[in-house]
């Protein structure tokens, strides 16, 4: 490892790493497959391109049941009331069967979404959110959130994805989406691996989750949501974890849900057989040391503040940069943990760059009178003969 500290900058090559990507073969309109911890998208294809999102887009609901009960807005145990436009409306797609005599709890209503699919699920939870009452209030909310979360490419008319002209998302918004629920939501993740729910047995053919992952039990596979209308075709938002590393995906535009199973599996299978998880840098392993200035010692030790994981490809690891930069001199004192500088990673042929906070590994204190005057003519020396202050590699 060279250490190269010239003026009042550093810079440390760690590792050279460089790797093709390859590419998933689709027959759907829309393709995104990426890392669930990094946010790196190994394949993609019309991932920005607006498309009726069907009944992926209960996602977006889902996302913001979880947020109000995160925000104490109501309880999982809370009972709501089914109006009779929630029993009426979207009659035809899928249903958890509620009527007006019902009251369901939330909870059973997450879960009536997420399983059954329930379209009048989605209105029950939206009428109880919605600042006027009604879904219309809960799907002005939806669009407001949609912009918060940076959602450029969707726009939603209602709570459950019911065809509409002007419904619609993106592969990417919803990638996004998905891994701000896992991220945001983990405790009520729980639910989107649930294969039944057989809600008070009136509809016991109805009571499976339409995802086939789940259904043809694929290795880690526990989420998220299937969609289909005509316009839209047949969709998938998937998602599965093994050895700690987490898979997200959208497909959309399939002609049939045999095909949407099939490559629903098939790009699982090939992720993990293509891309593993690596640990590069472990936590508080000293990575470079940096000069300091008026300290009672010349430099410090610095290292990141948690692993640093990242996701290559496992037939061929050649082009991963890894490099330590700083500015300038870092004045004493220095506390251990402060931060000092970044580690900068370039994956090229994933066009992704990450760059985390370096940290001190030990403390610093201010130097004595003896220890400013070297550092003054140390850095009379670093300015005027750079090329004699270079330590050997």
């Amino acid at each position: 490892m060279k250490f190269l500290l010239k003026s009042f900058s550093c810079l440390c090559a760690i590792i050279a790493i460089a790797f093709p990507v390859g590419s998933f073969e689709t027959s759907g309109k829309s393709i995104l497959v990426g890392d669930f911890d990094s946010g790196f998208i190994v394949v993609e294809k019309n991932v920005d391109l607006p498309f009726p999102p069907a009944s992926l887009s209960k996602l977006m609901t889902l996302y913001m049941v979880f947020e109000a009960l995160e925000d104490n807005k109501f309880k999982l145990e809370d009972r709501l009331l089914v109006s009779d436009y929630a029993f009426r409306s979207y009659r035809g797609g899928s249903t958890m069967y509620l009527d007006t005599t019902d009251r369901p709890t939330v909870e059973e209503l997450i879960r009536g979404v997420v399983v059954l699919s329930g379209n009048d699920a989605c209105v029950v939870l939206a009428e109880a959110l919605s600042p006027t009452g009604n879904e219309k209030g809960f799907v002005q909310l939806m669009n407001e959130k949609a912009k918060e979360l940076g959602l450029t490419n969707s726009t939603f008319k209602n709570s459950n994805g019911w065809p509409d002209p002007q419904q619609k998302m993106s592969s990417r918004d919803l990638f996004v989406l998905a891994r701000k629920l896992i991220s945001d939501f983990p405790e009520y993740y729980k639910y989107f691996a649930e294969k039944e729910f057989p809600f008070d047995n009136r509809a016991p053919a109805n009571r499976f989750n339409r995802n086939p992952l789940l259904k043809k039990d694929v290795a880690g596979a526990d989420g998220l949501k299937t969609g289909y209308t005509n316009d839209a075709g047949y969709g998938l938002v998937g998602s599965a974890i093994r050895d700690g590393s987490r898979i997200i995906f959208v497909i959309n535009g399939l002609p049939s849900s045999n095909l949407r199973s099939e490559e629903g599996e098939a790009i699982i299978e090939w992720y993990y057989r293509q891309f593993k998880q690596v640990t590069l840098i472990a936590k508080e392993q000293e990575i470079i040391t940096a000069p300091v200035w008026l300290g009672n010692s010349k430099e410090v030790r610095l290292g990141l503040a948690e692993d640093l994981s990242v996701l290559i490809p496992v037939a061929n690891k050649d082009n991963l940069q890894v490099s330590a930069h700083m500015d300038n001199f870092t004045s004493a004192p220095i506390n251990k943990g402060d931060e000092i500088g970044n580690l900068k990673v370039v994956i090229p042929d994933f066009d992704q760059t990450i760059e985390v906070p370096m940290i001190a590994l030990e403390d610093i204190k201010t130097g004595t009178v003896i220890d400013r005057v070297q550092a003054t003519i140390r850095s009379l020396i670093w300015k005027y003969f750079p090329e004699e202050s270079e330590p050997a590699s």
